[in-house]
Order: C-alpha cells, then sequence, then structure tokens
C-alpha cells in the first residue's frame, strides 16, 4: 500500500510530500514532508508506528521532502534504535547550491550533520538499487525528453563546474508488481515520462499501471499535459494519483488526456493511498 495519510479531520496538510510504501510486508519511507512534525503527528494520528521502518528514501534535496527527516529519527529512535537510520539520496544531492543571486540555496549540509549525529547513514546511489524486492530506487534519470520541470533560477556546483541547477539527484522509487510497474515520485523534477522510461529500461519492459505523486505539472501548458496524457496512455498508464506540486487543473487535463476517469485519475492530498488489487483511495478531496 502507498500512502500519503488515510484521511481524517486530525490530520495535516502542508506543502510537502510523504509516502509508506510497503511490499510483501516489508516498509520503507518515501520523503519526509516539509515541516519538522508533520510527518510524525500525522501518522500517530492514524495509529501507524513509524518505528519499525529502517529505511527512508528522499527523492532529491528540496525542503519540502527532507524537512521531517531529523525530526523523524530523533523520535522514533527513542523506540527503536534502527528506525529510519539509512537515508537513500540520488547521486549529487549534496551538492552546493546558491541562487543566481548568489545567495546559498540548500539545506543539506545542515541535515547532514543532524541526521549523522542522531546516527543516521546517508547512501547515495548513482545507479539503480534494488532497496527490498522488487521495489527499486531509479537513481538519476537520464533526461530523454525535454521535461522542464524544475526552478530555472538556481546553479549548482557540479564535479565539471557551476551550472544551472535541473535537479539530477531526482531519483524515483518503481515497485515491479503482477499488474505492472508502480511509479511514485516526489516531484518528479527529472520528467514524468523520462521517468517512466528509465523505469522500464532498469526494472522490466512492461506497462507502467499506476504513477503515484508529485509530477510537478502545476505551471504546465496544454500542449504539455496532452502530450503526458499520451504518453500515459501509451505505457497503459490505469490509474494516477497526481499529488502536490501537480496542481489539480493539470489533473484534470491529464485524465483527459490518458482516457482515464474521475475514479482512475485523482488528485492525490492528505488520505490518498493505492493499493494493489484494490485501486485509489481518494479521500473526500476528489470527490
Amino acid at each position: 500500500m502507498l500512502a500519503e495519510s488515510k484521511g481524517t479531520n486530525s490530520l495535516i496538510g502542508e506543502w510537502g510530500f510523504s509516502a509508506v510504501v510497503e511490499a510483501n510486508g516489508q516498509r520503507l519511507l518515501f520523503d519526509t514532508g516539509a515541516r519538522p512534525d508533520t510527518v510524525l503527528r500525522n501518522a500517530e494520528a492514524l495509529g501507524i508506528d513509524l518505528s519499525g521502518i529502517t529505511d527512508v528514501v528522499l527523492s532529491h534535496f528540496h525542503w519540502d521532502h527532507t524537512g521531517g527527516l531529523v525530526t523523524l529519527r530523533r523520535e522514533l529512535a527513542k523506540k527503536n534504535p534502527a528506525a529510519l537510520s539509512r537515508a537513500h539520496v540520488g547521486h549529487g544531492f549534496f551538492w552546493p547550491r546558491t541562487t543566481k543571486e548568489g545567495k546559498p540555496y540548500s539545506p543539506t549540509a545542515e541535515l547532514r550533520s543532524a541526521y549523522e549525529a542522531s546516527g543516521g547513514k546517508f547512501i547515495e546511489h548513482d545507479t539503480p538499487a534494488e532497496l527490498l524486492p522488487g521495489v527499486w530506487l531509479t537513481g538519476p534519470v537520464p533526461r530523454v525528453h525535454p521535461e522542464h520541470n524544475y526552478p530555472q533560477n538556481i546553479l549548482v556546483k557540479t564535479p565539471q563546474g557551476t551550472v544551472p541547477d535541473d535537479v539530477q539527484d531526482d531519483a524515483s522509487l518503481v515497485l515491479d508488481s503482477t499488474e505492472g510497474l508502480i511509479v511514485i515520485t516526489g516531484c518528479g523534477h527529472a520528467g514524468i515520462v523520462n521517468t517512466i522510461d528509465a523505469a522500464r529500461a532498469r526494472v522490466r519492459d512492461t506497462k507502467v499501471s499506476t504513477v503515484f505523486g508529485g509530477l510537478h505539472l502545476l505551471d504546465a501548458d496544454d500542449s504539455t499535459l496532452d502530450w503526458t496524457g499520451s504518453e500515459f496512455k501509451r505505457d497503459g498508464v490505469r490509474h494516477v494519483v497526481g499529488a502536490h506540486c501537480t496542481g489539480i487543473e493539470a489533473v484534470y487535463r491529464l485524465r483527459q488526456s490518458a482516457g482515464l476517469d474521475r475514479k482512475s485519475c485523482v488528485v492525490g492530498a492528505v488520505g490518498a493511498s493505492y493499493e494493489l488489487g484494490r485501486g485509489i483511495e481518494a479521500g473526500r478531496l476528489a470527490h
């Protein structure tokens, strides 16, 4: 099961993303939200014990996906010292960044220091990795299609020099299921079509049944959305939960161009979930 949360009135929504991923009885956490305690408080409200989860994946370095990491690690370690003790990140996660005006734009140095002080360990991936049986981290995604789903005003210092930052560390999860591949994105800065192509090339060349997460299409024009939806249709996508930075209007446009309906292509917010064999539970927002 994948879940941002299963909605009740006590849950907290924010501009951020986090999902619990369960496969074959094993779980990991994908992203940790924006504010320090949002994911922790939502899990408590739902009665979900995160302390048994050892591995957390951070889809990319942005604050709205990493903000809860240190708080979660510190609080959960009180119950289980191994809780969230391994954090998987893409190559380039720790590269220093600035705005074009020269202002620092990277929280990763402080994040690294605080997380490692709590006993956590970062694992940086520059190639695909199977984190659990049938659950893969894409590693950095090749930018084959010109999907520009990232800020345009940030510079990053790479080993080859300082260049505009296209969020090279952006990585997604891919679950290899009996219904096809399930792709889980944090923001999809690499582009969701690029990510789907990478999933099929690196995990298994089959249809992608489900796309779940942030797709960073909030500001995309109609032609981009129509093209994206047509690619979903080509790849056999049957379920879409467009959360976080996808955009409400973008979800509706994708629904049309991908040939889906209001039950199979929904706005994902606090409360959205997907379970193999049962499909999407969208929560009140998408009704």
